[in-house]
C-alpha cells in the first residue's frame, strides 16, 4: 500500500518518516490536516484506514461553508507516521516546501450509528465506502469538527471533493485558514520560513507515549456521573520546596466538570448543576478531543485586564438558585481545569498531581472559554510574590507526588493568601438606617463549630445599592424567628432581626480579634455553591509548616516591578552623577556626562548615561537570556577608543549582585563568576562602564532538561566538566566576513561594507537551508560589528566539545557546497575574500556577545535579533542603542521562546541516518 510513497522519495534526503510497517492502532481512527507549502501552498487531508493514510490534497483547503465544494484530489497512501510529520522537505525532493499539522483529532462514519471506538465496524464502513466513492463522517478534531463528505467526481478516479454538511458547526463568516497555527507545535508555515523548527522530542509521537505511561498506571473504570471536590488546608506563609508544584488562587467558582463527547455537566462543589448558566464553557468542553473526563477547576469571570475578578462573578451567577438555569450575558468567564480525574476508561485519582497534570495538558486544547491553570515547580516564595504583585487573593501549594482524595480536605494542597478572606454564613442582619432604611445595616455572619453556628461579627461594607436591595429580597424569603447562633452577648440588641442559615457569604477582613470577632470585614459576595453546614472557620485548621528544601537569597524584585519610566525620567538631565533607587537597592552612578563612544561623521557621541538608558529601556527582555549564566565583563573606562580589559570575578560587587563560585582553569582554583539575573545588577555593570555582555552558553540550572547533571562548580576541573555547566543550551555558528573594504591599513580586520554583508547573509541563508535539512530550528542576529551569529537551541545531552564538534561537521558541510564563499581556516591570510566560520566560539567561557548587547564601535550598534525574512534587507548599522528600543517595543522579543524551540542532538549525532 506504501510503495508508490516509497517511490518518490529518497530517504537519505529527506526527514519525512519511511514506509516501515503497516499497523493498526487501538482506539479511535483518527484524522489529520497538513499545511504544506510545497511549490503551490495546499492542504493535505488524510483519514486513517487498513494502517495508512488515505490522502487528498485540498488546494482551497476546508471550508465550514456547505456551499463550497472544495477540489480534493486522491493521492498515495501515507504511513501512519506522517501524521505527525512537522518540519522542511529539502530542495530537489518531492513535495519540497514546509509542512505543519494545522488540524488533526479523530473522526467515525456517520452511517450505522457507529461510535468513535468501535474501529473495525469503522473501518469496515469506510472501506466499503471508499469504494463506492462517497464518505461521510463526523471529525472531532480541534478545528474542524461535525459531518463532512467526501465525493468522487466523474472525471476521474483521483477527482473528489471535500463538503461540509450542514450542521451546528456550520459557519459561513468564519474563516478557518486564518486560524494558521499549528495543532502540534504551535508553529506557522512563516515560523519554519524564518528558521524555527518543531523538536521531534515534542511530537505527537513523544505526546503519546508519555499519555500511555500515564494512564496505564490508572485504574480502569466505569464513568463517573459525580465526585466530591478535594479540599485545602492553609499555611501560613508562602515557601519554597522542590517537591511541590504551586498554583494562582483564582476568585471564582469552584465547578467539576464530567464530559462525555458533546454532552457535559457542570457541577459546583455542592453539587447544584450549573451547566445552564455556563453554555460557552459547555460547548467549548464538548468539543474537546477526547470522549470522556471528570475534570477539576475553577470558574472565573474575567475583568478588563484579564484577571479574575469575584464582583464580576457575582453578576454572572446571581443571587438566588433560581437564577442557575439563565445563560450568562454581558462577562467573559473561563472555565480553569487545574485536575484531571478521568480519562476515556482510566480513574487517574490515585496517579502522582504531576502525572495528572501532565496529562491534562495533553488532553486539554485551550478556547475561548477554557484555560489551563499556569502552575510552577519549587518556586513557591517567587510565585507567591508574582501573584500578589497582579492583585490575585494567593497562591495553592500541592504536593507533586499527591493523589486525589475525593471530597476530603487535605494538608497535600495548601491555601497560602495574601488577603485574609473565608466563607461564612448568614444567620441575621440588622435594621437600616438612614439611606438602607430600606435595607438593611449589616450581615451578621457565623461558621459553625461543633455542630453550632458561632457569631463572627457583623458586615457591615462592601455593598452597592443594587447588592444591597438583592440581599434585602433574598433575606425576606429567609426570615425566622429565633436566632440560629449560639448566645453570644452581642446579639441581644433589639436591631437584629434572624434568618435561616442557608446563605453563605464571601468575607474578606484584616484579621481575627482574640475573641473571635472578623476584624475591619468586607462584604464580597454570595456563594451559591458552598453548603452552608460545610463552613468552619479557617484559622481553626491546622497549619502545615513544610521545612525549605534550601535557604533562598533574598533577591530585588523583578524587573516588571520597577517602575522603569521613573528611573529614565531620572536619568534625562544632564546632572553628571546621581543616585539611582532601582528595585529598593541605591546605585551611585558618576560621569554620567563621559563620552564612551565618540562622535562620528554621521554620528553624535554616546555617553556612559546613553549606555545606562538603553540598558534601562531593554532589560525586561534582555535580562531572561543573561539569567542563570556566568558573566564575563569587557570594561571600558575610558570609552571605546580607550583601551579595555576582561573581568570575570569582583570581590567588591553590591549584595544584589549574583555571585558563583567556579573552578577556573586559568587561575587553578575557585573564583566567583558574576551573574546578571537582576535590573540593578544590569545597571551597576553600566555604571563600571561595562560596554559588552558576554554570557555563557550554558546555565547553572538543571530544570527543565539536564535533571541528570550534576551542580558541583568547583573544586577541579573535573567536577566542572561533569556540571551542567558544562552542556550548552546551543550550537553557535559565528559567521564573520573576511570581505575587505579597500579603506583597511595593512593588518587591519576588515570594516563593515556592504559588499561583505551581502555574501554574509548568502552563506547564513544556505547554512540554514542545511539546518533546516537537519530539523534543526535556527535563530540568527547582527555580531552587532560585521557579521552574523546563528544560535540552534539543542537539548543539554551533550558537552561543549560535542557542541563544538557538530558545528565543525556542519561546517565543513557548508564548506563542501560553498568552497569559494566560505572558509574555516585560522590563517588570516587563506581567509580574504571569504566568510570565516568560527566553530571554536562553542567553548566553555568564550566571549559571545550578548542578545541585546551593545558593541564598541562607531554609532554604538546593538548585537540584534532579526527574523530571517527580513536578513536580506538590513544592514548591521539599522541596529543602535537608539533604535532597538523602538524595535523591541514594535516587533517584542524575537528570541523570546528560543528555549522551548531546543531539539534532540542524539536524533542527530546516533541515529543511522546522521550526517
Amino acid at each position: 500500500m506504501l510503495q508508490e510513497y516509497e517511490k518518490k522519495r529518497d530517504f537519505t534526503r529527506t526527514r519525512e518518516p519511511g514506509p516501515g510497517t503497516a499497523r493498526r492502532a487501538k482506539g479511535s481512527l483518527r484524522f489529520v490536516v497538513q499545511k504544506h507549502a510545497a511549490s503551490r501552498l495546499h492542504y493535505d487531508f488524510r483519514l486513517e484506514l487498513d494502517g495508512v493514510l488515505k490522502s487528498w490534497a485540498v488546494p482551497k483547503g476546508p471550508s465550514l461553508n456547505p456551499q463550497d465544494k472544495r477540489l480534493a484530489a486522491f493521492v498515495e497512501d501515507h504511513p501512519l507516521d506522517y501524521g505527525t510529520f512537522e518540519g522542511v522537505i529539502g530542495h530537489g525532493n518531492y513535495g519540497a516546501g514546509q509542512v505543519i499539522v494545522w488540524d488533526a483529532g479523530h473522526y467515525s462514519p456517520d452511517e450505522g450509528g457507529l461510535s468513535f471506538g468501535n474501529r473495525e465496524e469503522a473501518e469496515e464502513r469506510m472501506r466499503h465506502d471508499l469504494e463506492k466513492g462517497k464518505l461521510s463522517f463526523t471529525l472531532r478534531g480541534k478545528k474542524l469538527k461535525g459531518s463532512w463528505t467526501l465525493v468522487r467526481t466523474t472525471r476521474g478516479p483521483k477527482d473528489w471533493l471535500l463538503i461540509k454538511h450542514k450542521d451546528r458547526y456550520v459557519d459561513t463568516e468564519r474563516d478557518i485558514l486564518a486560524e494558521d497555527r499549528s495543532v502540534q507545535s504551535g508553529l506557522t508555515l512563516e515560523d519554519l520560513k524564518s528558521g524555527r523548527l518543531p523538536d521531534p522530542a515534542k511530537s505527537e509521537t513523544a505526546r503519546l507515549s508519555e499519555m500511555e505511561r500515564i494512564l496505564s498506571a490508572g485504574t480502569e473504570a466505569a464513568y463517573p456521573k459525580r465526585l466530591k471536590p478535594m479540599m485545602a488546608g492553609s499555611a501560613d506563609a508562602p515557601f519554597s520546596h522542590p517537591d511541590w508544584l504551586f498554583e494562582p488562587k483564582l476568585d471564582g467558582y469552584r465547578v467539576m466538570a464530567f464530559v462525555q463527547g458533546e454532552r457535559v455537566t457542570l457541577l459546583s462543589r455542592n453539587g447544584l448543576d450549573l451547566t445552564g448558566r455556563l453554555p460557552e464553557v459547555a460547548s467549548d468542553l464538548g468539543a474537546q478531543e477526547y470522549d470522556e473526563m471528570a475534570l477539576d477547576g475553577e470558574v472565573a469571570a474575567l475583568n478588563e485586564d484579564g484577571l479574575p475578578d469575584f464582583g464580576l462573578m457575582q453578576q454572572v451567577m446571581g443571587f438566588d438558585k433560581s437564577a442557575i438555569d439563565r445563560p450568562i450575558s454581558g462577562a467573559s468567564v473561563v472555565y480553569y481545569p487545574f485536575d484531571l480525574l478521568y480519562l476515556d476508561g482510566v480513574d487517574l485519582r490515585k496517579a502522582p498531581l504531576i502525572d495528572r497534570k501532565t496529562l491534562l495538558g495533553h488532553v486539554i486544547a485551550p478556547s475561548e472559554h477554557v484555560s489551563l491553570v499556569e502552575y510552577v515547580e519549587g518556586d513557591g516564595a517567587s510565585f507567591y510574590r508574582a501573584a500578589v504583585g497582579l492583585g490575585l487573593e494567593g497562591i495553592i501549594a500541592k504536593r507533586r507526588s499527591g493523589v486525589y482524595e475525593t471530597g476530603a480536605r487535605s494538608n497535600a494542597w495548601l491555601k497560602i493568601k495574601h488577603v485574609q478572606s473565608q466563607e461564612l454564613v448568614v444567620g441575621g442582619y440588622t435594621i437600616g438606617a438612614g439611606a438602607r432604611s430600606t435595607s438593611f445595616g449589616a450581615l451578621l455572619v457565623g461558621y459553625y463549630e461543633g455542630g453550632e453556628l458561632r457569631y463572627a461579627g457583623r458586615v457591615g461594607t462592601g455593598y452597592d445599592n443594587a447588592t444591597l436591595e438583592r440581599l434585602r429580597a433574598r433575606l425576606a424569603e429567609l426570615e425566622a424567628e429565633q436566632s440560629p447562633f449560639a448566645w453570644a452577648e452581642e446579639l441581644s440588641g433589639a436591631e437584629n432581626r434572624w434568618v435561616r442559615p442557608e446563605l453563605v457569604a464571601q468575607v474578606k477582613f484584616a484579621n481575627w480579634t482574640d475573641d473571635g470577632r472578623l476584624r475591619a470585614p468586607v462584604f464580597l459576595g454570595l456563594r451559591l455553591d458552598v453548603d452552608p453546614k460545610s463552613v468552619a472557620r479557617e484559622a481553626e485548621r491546622a497549619v502545615v509548616v513544610v521545612p525549605p528544601a534550601e535557604t533562598l537569597p533574598v533577591e530585588p524584585p523583578p524587573s516588571e516591578a520597577i517602575d522603569v519610566a521613573r528611573l529614565l525620567e531620572r536619568l534625562s538631565g544632564d546632572e553628571d552623577a546621581v543616585r539611582l533607587d532601582v528595585g529598593g537597592h541605591r546605585i551611585s552612578l558618576t560621569n554620567l556626562n563621559k563620552a564612551l563612544w565618540p562622535e562620528g561623521k554621521k554620528t553624535p557621541a554616546k555617553t556612559k548615561r546613553d549606555m545606562i538608558r538603553y540598558y534601562l529601556s531593554v532589560g525586561r527582555v534582555l535580562l531572561p537570556h543573561l539569567k542563570d549564566r556566568p558573566m564575563t565583563l569587557t570594561r571600558y573606562p575610558n570609552g571605546i577608543d580607550g583601551g579595555s580589559f576582561y573581568q570575570k570575578h569582583s570581590e567588591h560587587a553590591p549584595d544584589f549582585v549574583g555571585k558563583l563560585p567556579i573552578f577556573s582553569s586559568h587561575n587553578e582554583g575557585d573564583g566567583e563568576y558574576l551573574m546578571v539575573d537582576n535590573l540593578p545588577t544590569l545597571v551597576w555593570l553600566a555604571q563600571l562602564a561595562n560596554i559588552e555582555l558576554h554570557p555563557w552558553l550554558s546555565r547553572a540550572v538543571l530544570e527543565p532538561d539536564a535533571a541528570n547533571l550534576g551542580t558541583t562548580f568547583t573544586g577541579s576541573r573535573e567536577s566542572l566538566e561533569e556540571s551542567v555547566l558544562n552542556y550548552p543550551d546551543f550550537i553557535v555558528f559565528d559567521l564573520d566576513p573576511y570581505v575587505y573594504s579597500g579603506k583597511e591599513r595593512t593588518g587591519d580586520e576588515p570594516q563593515l561594507n556592504r559588499r561583505a554583508f551581502k555574501k554574509t547573509v548568502d552563506v547564513a541563508l544556505s547554512l540554514k537551508e542545511i539546518l533546516d535539512q537537519l530539523s534543526l530550528s535556527s535563530f540568527v542576529k547582527t555580531s552587532g560589528k560585521t557579521g552574523l551569529h546563528i544560535y540552534v537551541p539543542v537539548l543539554r545531552q551533550y558537552n561543549y566539545r560535542t557542541a563544538r564538534k557538530t558545528c565543525e561537521l556542519i561546517g565543513r558541510f557548508l564548506l563542501r557546497q560553498l568552497p569559494r564563499e566560505v572558509t574555516m581556516e585560522w590563517s588570516v591570510e587563506k581567509r580574504t575574500g571569504k566568510i570565516f566560520l568560527d566553530h571554536n566560539q562553542n567553548t566553555r567561557g568564550k566571549n559571545m556577545a550578548s542578545i541585546y548587547s551593545v558593541r564598541p564601535a562607531p554609532g554604538a550598534p546593538v548585537s540584534t535579533p532579526v527574523r530571517w525574512e527580513e536578513l536580506s534587507e538590513i544592514y548591521p548599522t539599522d541596529f543602535t542603542m537608539d533604535t532597538v528600543p523602538e524595535r523591541i517595543e514594535k516587533m517584542g522579543d524575537l528570541w523570546a521562546d528560543i528555549l522551548q524551540s531546543k531539539h534532540d542532538l542524539r536524533r542527530l549525532l546516533e541515529s543511522d541516518g546522521g550526517q
